[in-house]
This record gives C-alpha cells, structure tokens and sequence, in this order.
C-alpha cells in the first residue's frame, strides 16, 4: 500500500508515519505535503496512491480547496483538530475522520474499515450513513494545568493562561495577570491539550490565547506580528508555514500592504 501525508505540521505527520509502518509494515510513504498548493502540484505530476491522510488545516488554507482542482479517486482519512468539518471530509470519498491528537488503534480502526470495503468491492462513501452511524465524541480539552515549584503547588485554569513558550529549553506559561510558571508539557503536546478555537501555535516557540492578543501588524512575507498583553520580550511573530492558518483562526483574513 501506497500512502500520503498531506500534514503541515511535523510532529503529526511523524507520528502518522509512525503508525502506519507499525501497522502495515509493507506500506509505502510516498512523501509528505503541507499546503494545498503544494498537493495540486503533486497530484498533477504523481499517480494516485492507494491512501490519503489528510490534515483539514493547512499552511495556505483548507485541504478542501485540493478538490476543487483534483479529482482524488483514493481512500482518505481525515485528521484534525476541529470537529465541525466532519461534513465536509465525508463528502469527499473519506473512509474515517480522526481528531487530533490521532492514536495509534484508531488509524488501525480506520485501516480495518478500508480492508472491509475493498473486500466488499468498492471504496465509495455514503457519508450520510457514516455520519448517522458515527459517534464524534467532543475532545475534552485540558481545563488546567499543576504548577509545581520547590514544595508547592498551585493550579492554573486553561483560560487564566495567556500564552506558552519556550526559553533556554524551558517551557513555561504565562497567564494573563503576568505571572510566569515552569510547567512539564512541551508545545507539541500541548497543542493536542488546548481548545483550538482559544489557543494557537503560532511559531516554534510560542502557542497563544486569543483573549491575549493586543495588537497585529503586518509583517514580510505575509507574516502577522503580533503584540501580546501582558507583554513579552520575545518576538510572536506568525511564521511563514503558519500565517494562512492563523488568519483562518482568527475568523477572516488580515488585509495586506
């Protein structure tokens, strides 16, 4: 088996590689894709695999805008953080739609699903079916976070937190009263922690709270910079791979120069 990663953040796309050797070990990774631009282009120069896992968030834009200029005949799974968009995967031959962060036996699960309809002679979804037979339970986002420091101990709630980063290989959170705490998750697992629609990673270091931005300018190459409250001495500028993302998050789009 054939399969394609279209996944624009790294760590994901590791881990579904990961799994998929584990659980095919025969299966073959044709590569890695992470924006939409950059998939047409595959699709048109590439034949088609036998799978696709698809994150529905991509660096330029929704994955779903790859099928208004290619006809994808695979299979598809679906991996995202945001569970409103499930109509819109099953309409688009997909065989599961997994919320992040993805785990090992649910790709398993949606592989045995896949096996089932090859048997059964056809890959073609009803994704009305699927939907009134699937049960997408809510993700239950991290309420709050144990901040241990010499022999105390102290509780932050998620929305008390205005931004987290990282300094000298340090991960901290900062809340929006300007007190700074250590904590123990590092920002990749972090961003499978907290609400999307609250927190957004918006480089390397730093995954803020909407409720903390203060001000935003634009910046070169499309990049949004962005003054945080209460303030940091660090740059929060949007990156590159992110910016189309962020301004998706952000509800619209940031007008440019």
């Amino acid at each position: 088996m054939d399969f394609l990663i279209i996944e624009d953040e790294e760590p994901a796309a590791r881990r579904l590689v990961k799994f998929l050797k584990e659980i095919a070990p025969d299966a073959r990774h044709l590569g890695t894709i992470v924006s939409v631009q950059s998939a047409i282009a595959w699709f048109q120069q590439e034949q088609m695999p036998d799978l696709i896992l698809m994150d529905v968030n991509l660096a330029d834009g929704l994955s779903f805008e790859i099928f208004s200029q290619v006809d994808i005949t695979c299979p598809i799974i679906f991996t995202t953080a945001f569970d409103q968009y499930a109509m819109d995967a099953f309409k688009v031959n997909s065989i599961d739609y997994l919320l992040k962060p993805v785990k090992k036996e649910e790709v398993e699960n949606a592989l045995r699903k896949l096996d089932r309809l090859r048997n059964a002679g056809s890959t073609s979804i009803d994704y009305k079916t699927i939907l009134s037979n699937l049960n997408i339970v809510p993700k239950d986002y991290r309420k709050r976070f144990v901040i241990r420091f010499g022999e105390h101990i102290k509780t932050v709630n998620s929305n008390e937190v205005a931004y987290f980063y990282t300094e000298n290989k340090v991960n901290f959170l900062c809340t929006h009263e300007a007190r700074r705490y250590p904590i123990e998750f590092h920002l990749d697992e972090l961003e499978g922690m907290l609400d999307p629609e609250v927190f957004f990673r918006i480089n390397r270091q730093f995954i803020i709270s909407i409720h903390a931005i203060d001000e935003m300018k634009a910046y070169s190459k499309s990049r949004v910079n962005v003054k945080m409250k209460p303030p940091t001495q660090h740059d929060t500028i949007v990156s590159v791979e992110r910016s189309a993302a962020f301004k998706h998050w952000l509800g619209g789009e940031v007008p440019e120069d």
